[in-house]
């Protein structure tokens, strides 16, 4: 008897152990399956955009402006940040539609070309497509079809038993709250008023600006911009290195302003592009530069470098400083040409947008500050050039003219030569021709 009892003792133990087992294997079994799971889904790595290659003679540059903040959804090639160098400003795209996760640096730090700059995890960047609203959760499927979907053998009674009939006085307590419930839902539509919205914890209000004090003498300052040191460096360069002289002339724009006021009305209406004075004068500089070369030459070493083409240089006033973009082949080009040019030109200008082949070159170089309402004034050259041709504004003066004083629109031009290439005879004998252009535009037909 004793036996049996120790016999069915240890049967029961090894029972337990195996079902121990069994119980262990399924857990570690089901462990790995998750794991697997775990391990097949594919997982969306974010992506590093380093900035990009701006030109041969630029490495690095000023990062500006974040126009993406991190959790910001971009569009494919949409614009990221600006990097400010010396010379352009240069725009940073998505390579992908997706997601700004990470900044990889601040606003007004040095950045080198191929420095990490963000990160975006790829997916779809942007507005969601029509007809979906990104929130809305698709319809579940009707019970009848999901019950088809399984084998009738499989199916069970999914309807869930209905409760039971409330008694009498439960009925007349549901009613009487629901009626209260009701007028309170009223009381409430009624009195309540929009709160004004809550500020976030990380929101403060912004301290108003200290009132100016009459007599109070503040000083700001200001980091230079990449651009504007550059400007000052040429400037100074341009001194240090060119033997600069300005010789000046006056231009009677008579004839000029009636031709203008001729024509310009259906130059606008046929091309769409105003007629303004820099046509005039950038053709009749070409026309100059031919017959002095050296005014459009350049001193490279112990050489001159002489050119048969004119690659006009135009000095335009931008909110980061005066950039000079260029007109190329301008000898080829008359007054329409040259005028759609220069406006396409100066708004590229304006909204940021030159690049560096726009401004690279440049053989001379025409200045107007008569825009500005300058007077006089003695442009820099812009080296390698050899010269630069100041406009300035249209003032009337009594002129003698066949041996009568007459009043005339009258425009005092200055050009500034470097008199290591130009003698003081071609650079006054240019300055001359230009101005007989200017005041008899008839002679450019024949030139």
């Amino acid at each position: 008897m004793l036996s049996r009892q120790i016999i069915a003792l240890a049967r029961g133990r090894a029972l337990r152990a195996d079902a121990a087992a069994v119980s262990r294997g399924w857990k570690v079994a089901t462990a790995y399956s998750r794991r697997a799971q775990f391990h097949s889904t594919k997982l969306v790595e974010a992506e590093t955009v380093k900035v990009p290659q701006m030109a041969e003679s630029i490495s690095e540059g000023t990062l500006k402006t974040w126009l993406k903040q991190v959790g910001d959804s971009v569009a494919q090639d949409e614009e990221v940040a600006t990097i400010e160098t010396d010379k352009i400003d240069v725009s940073v795209n998505a390579p992908t539609a997706g997601t700004i996760t990470e900044h990889l640096a601040n606003e007004e730090d040095t950045v080198a070309v191929g420095q990490d700059l963000f990160k975006i995890e790829p997916g779809e960047g942007g507005a969601a497509p029509q007809g979906k609203k990104p929130e809305e959760p698709e319809a579940a499927p009707p019970k009848e079809k999901e019950d088809k979907a399984e084998p009738k053998d499989q199916q069970v009674e999914k309807s869930l038993p209905e409760p039971p009939e409330p008694a009498p006085s439960d009925v007349r307590a549901k009613d009487t709250a629901g009626v209260q419930e009701g007028h309170e839902k009223k009381d409430v539509k009624e009195t309540s008023k929009p709160a004004p919205p809550a500020k976030g914890k990380g929101e403060k209000e912004k301290p108003a600006p200290a009132p100016r004090v009459a007599g109070a003498r503040t000083e700001t300052r200001v980091k230079m911009s990449r651009m504007r040191q550059r400007i000052a460096e040429r400037l100074k360069e341009s001194q240090n290195a060119a033997a600069s002289l300005t010789t000046f002339n006056e231009i009677d724009m008579h004839s000029l302003m009636e031709m203008r006021k001729k024509y310009k009305d259906e130059v606008m209406k046929t091309h769409d592009v105003k007629l303004g004075f820099m046509s005039a004068f950038a053709r009749a500089s070409c026309l100059a530069l031919k017959e002095i070369p050296n005014a459009n030459a350049a001193i490279e070493g112990d050489e001159i470098v002489y050119r048969d083409y004119v690659d006009l240089s135009v000095a335009v006033a931008t909110p980061k400083g005066l950039v000079t973009p260029v007109v190329r082949n301008a000898e080829n080009m008359n007054f329409v040409e040259i005028e759609k040019e220069i406006a396409s030109l100066g708004k590229k200008a304006r909204d940021g947008k030159l690049t560096l082949e726009d401004m690279s070159g440049g053989t001379f170089t025409i200045s107007n500050g008569g825009v500005f309402g300058s007077l006089y004034g003695t442009p820099i050259i812009n080296l390698p050039q050899a010269a630069v041709l100041g406009m300035h504004t249209i003032k009337e003066r009594p002129v003698v003219v066949d041996g009568q004083i007459v009043i005339r629109p009258i425009m005092v031009v200055a050009l500034t030569y470097d008199h290591r290439l130009l003698d003081g005879r071609e650079a006054v004998t240019f300055l001359v021709k230009v101005r007989d252009y200017l005041e008899d535009p008839r002679k450019m037909l024949l030139a």
